[in-house]
């Protein structure tokens, strides 16, 4: 194969890595019942005017298996970490006792666990999306080089090799939803 399909076909695995990537940072997020401080990414805090992750204003831990603890670096900034944890909406209530915060994990119905299940299918289906949209935009690429003089048989193989790759990560997204779905469902 040429130098520009070998192009196209890596960055097929670059774009549909970075899916795959995506995918795991948002399943961080939805809590399976028990504390885990990934729940907290994303959510920032206004540190002397500059909004900035809440990991790098405080220490953040577990010390047991339903509770997160959040000790501030500076005594002032508790309030705002309060603040930002209530605005973030993650359905959890901080409580705050002028020393540390700590937010409650509650143990989740079974109603709940099959919400949570849905969202990480509706994740998984987007990340899944995006894997067949970077396949799509590849194989239009290698039937432009077909028409700059590409043979049709490299064309081919190439979108063959695309098809490949669309496959494997497909089945790692797979794979991905089932483990957080048995990490929910597991009581």
């Amino acid at each position: 194969m040429t130098e520009e399909v070998n192009f196209y076909l890596e960055e097929a695995r670059e774009r549909m890595a970075k899916a795959i990537e995506h995918l795991e940072t948002e399943l961080k997020k939805v809590r399976a019942g028990k504390a885990d401080p990934n729940i907290l990414i994303g959510i920032t805090v206004d540190y002397y005017g500059t909004e900035t992750p809440i990991q790098q204003v405080s220490n953040i831990n577990t010390p047991d298996a339903r509770t997160i603890a959040i000790q501030a670096w500076e005594k002032a900034m508790i309030d705002p970490i309060e603040k930002a944890i209530m605005a973030a909406n993650i359905g959890l209530t901080p409580i705050n006792n002028g020393e540390l915060i700590r937010i409650n994990i509650p143990v989740l119905t079974e109603e709940r666990r099959r919400d949570l299940v849905k969202m990480v299918k509706t994740e998984g289906e987007n990340a899944k999306i995006s894997i067949r949209n970077t396949r799509r935009e590849i194989n239009d690429e290698i039937k432009k080089l077909e028409k700059d003089g590409l043979s049709e048989d490299m064309a081919k193989d190439a979108e063959a090799e695309v098809q490949k790759i669309t496959d494997e990560y497909s089945k790692i997204v797979e794979e991905v939803i089932s483990k957080k779905e048995v990490d929910i469902m597991t009581v």
